[in-house]
């Protein structure tokens, strides 16, 4: 039975909960990534057969392979990942950032390129679930982006490594550009180092399990990441007015990614929170992953007793959740005052399984309270921001003496040498030319 409290009654274990140290997952991941980079491809095969019990002789998929198994994807399946990828396009295309260029009066030029990453990796799951969702929601940004070689990968089946079809229809649909078939951190070190065959990424995103985060976490200075992901969450608050049936629904979509997952909700109704939990009992019994939902929602969940649904929004706020649902026929009316969630659904006709694959925001999103500093998967995520500054003779010698005075109350005399030399009359006697 999910625990019903009080918010009078919520520690800190509620309001902010931790990532479980798994100490055992950073050394076996450590221990993978120093083999990947002293070994390389053999590392890889080994590391293969011994965790998926696949043969690998070839780790990228051919492209006569990666259409033939496009080609046996049933049409209506391609249609709803096509029907995705143009949702995805046109809400991530809001976010394209382009290049300016400020000119100020003195003749001074500033501004700033924006430059996508050339070489980008995403990593696709495909353990107990498999996630083509998660490669349309990575590569479309991507793509966007301008990024010029995106690759990807996504875990061998065993054997001889028989991979999940509606990934790779979802990856040749998003766009990108090779796949190569990688599990966990495997993957992602091969990425982050390179190897005889598998190239070296600029930047690795994508969600995964345990070790996949702490595959990144690891490889993070080497290689850029996206963000490093921990179980999935979702918050619901709800008034008296909710239907305890949907609003369990939601809870339980949450709950059967993983036994970690955590459902919330929050309400000031307490009759509404006893019928909630009646009905993820009743729920529980016909879910075919009802195991690892129930464990998620017994171990994780939890249903809090707020004052008033404007208290509700600000514990909602204190956990910053992954994904936050106002069901209430007013939803619009909170939004304002919303501060902390990676992606909100508003009103009774929103679930949050609407975002994890068709309305069209990312579905990577910050978890494990990150919302408070964190943001969904994006545009951004793939480009890069250079500055630019151009400074004529005169505009030097206006600012140069404000210049030398900040260095030198750093203690940085060569900084305010190195202006000092160019400017008017200085020691040297140059001016707007370095010699």
């Amino acid at each position: 039975m999910i625990k019903i409290i009080d918010y009078k009654d919520a520690d800190a274990s509620v309001l902010r909960p931790q990532s479980v140290s798994m100490p055992d997952v950073s050394s076996a991941v450590a221990e993978i990534i120093a083999d990947v980079r002293a070994r390389g491809d053999d590392a890889l095969r080994e590391h293969s057969r011994r965790l998926d019990g696949a043969e690998l002789s070839e780790f990228e998929v051919s492209r006569r392979e990666w259409d033939d198994a496009v080609d046996s994807v049933e049409p209506d399946v391609l249609r709803i990942f096509e029907r995705a990828r143009d949702n995805i396009s046109a809400f991530h295309s809001n976010q394209i950032r382009r290049d300016f260029v400020s000119r100020g009066a003195d003749g001074t030029v500033m501004g700033q390129r924006v430059t996508p990453i050339a070489r980008v990796a995403m990593y696709v799951p495909g353990g107990s679930a498999a996630y083509p969702s998660c490669a349309l929601m990575s590569a479309v940004p991507a793509k966007l982006a301008g990024v010029n070689e995106l690759i990807m990968a996504t875990p061998p089946g065993s054997g001889r490594g028989v991979k999940n079809k509606h990934i790779l229809a979802a990856a040749k649909i998003g766009g990108v550009d090779r796949v190569f078939t990688l599990g966990g951190a495997l993957a992602v070190a091969a990425f982050a180092y390179g190897t005889e065959t598998v190239p070296r990424a600029d930047k690795i995103v994508g969600a995964g399990n345990a070790y996949v985060a702490e595959a990144k976490r690891q490889v993070f200075g080497q290689v850029g990441i996206d963000m490093m992901a921990g179980p999935s969450d979702v918050l619901i608050i709800a008034d008296s007015s909710a239907d305890p049936a949907l609003a369990a629904a939601d809870m339980l979509a949450q709950a059967e990614h993983d036994e970690r997952a955590r459902a919330v909700l929050i309400t000031p109704s307490r009759a509404l929170a006893g019928l909630v939990a009646q009905e993820l009992e009743r729920q529980l019994e016909t879910l075919p992953r009802h195991n690892i939902a129930r464990r998620s929602i017994e171990d994780n969940g939890v249903i809090i007793i707020s004052e008033s649904i404007a208290q509700a929004i600000d514990i909602a706020n204190e956990i910053a959740p992954e994904h936050l649902e106002i069901f209430m026929e007013n939803a619009f009316d909170h939004l304002t005052r919303v501060k902390n969630a990676g992606s909100i659904f508003l009103g009774k006709h929103t679930p949050e399984a609407l975002g994890d694959y068709l309305a069209g925001p990312s579905n990577t999103l910050p978890t494990l309270g990150t919302a408070r500093f964190a943001s969904p998967l994006s545009v951004d995520d793939f480009i890069k921001r250079s500055s630019f500054t151009y400074f004529g003779a005169d505009a030097l010698n206006d600012v140069g003496r404000d210049v030398i005075a900040f260095a030198e109350l750093e203690g940085l005399s060569a900084h305010a040498r190195s202006i000092a030399k160019r400017l008017a009359g200085g020691a040297d006697g140059e001016c707007g030319s370095a010699k």
